[in-house]
């Protein structure tokens, strides 16, 4: 499901805009005029059983010290393109929202992330973005929050 048509099937208030393509989080957010902190990029990973995603503040990178704590993992790895592709189906690779939910799929966001009154996040391509309130997306994504990241 698009998730532009998922959040107003929600109906749940955000902005979506088009812009240039823009390939990594950081880039989006310049686009976008907004700080590295509140652009929530998803990091999917893999523990040898299922797939979970992190989402992260753009000017932050996951420490997988603390991600293998927090998931109490201890084969942790990224999960790959080829991987990505076959979950996100519906979504250029690389552009995936932050709905771990909507893919079946336990989701946890770095505590910094967590602090943003708004967010903003691909909306499944790279010239497509969404910005919506933090706390619409807690509701919505039920995501567990916990410390996984390092500021870059």
């Amino acid at each position: 499901m698009d998730v532009c048509e998922y959040l107003s099937e929600k109906g749940v208030n955000y902005v979506a805009d088009e812009h240039p393509p823009a390939y990594t989080a950081q880039e989006v957010a310049a686009s976008e005029h907004v700080s590295g902190d509140m652009m929530a990029k998803p990091v999917i990973l893999y523990d040898g059983g299922e797939y979970v995603m992190c989402v992260l503040p753009a000017s932050y990178r996951l420490n997988f010290g603390k991600a293998s704590k927090v998931l109490q993992a201890i084969d942790l790895r990224l999960a790959s393109e080829a991987e990505m592709g076959e979950i996100f189906d519906d979504c250029e690779l690389g552009a995936e929202p932050p709905f771990g939910n909507l893919y079946h799929m336990d989701t946890f966001v770095d505590t910094h992330l967590a602090e943003d009154d708004e967010i903003v996040f691909q909306a499944g391509s790279h010239n497509r973005s969404v910005k919506m309130r933090y706390s619409d997306y807690q509701t919505l994504a039920r995501p567990q929050i916990a410390d996984l990241a390092e500021h870059i």
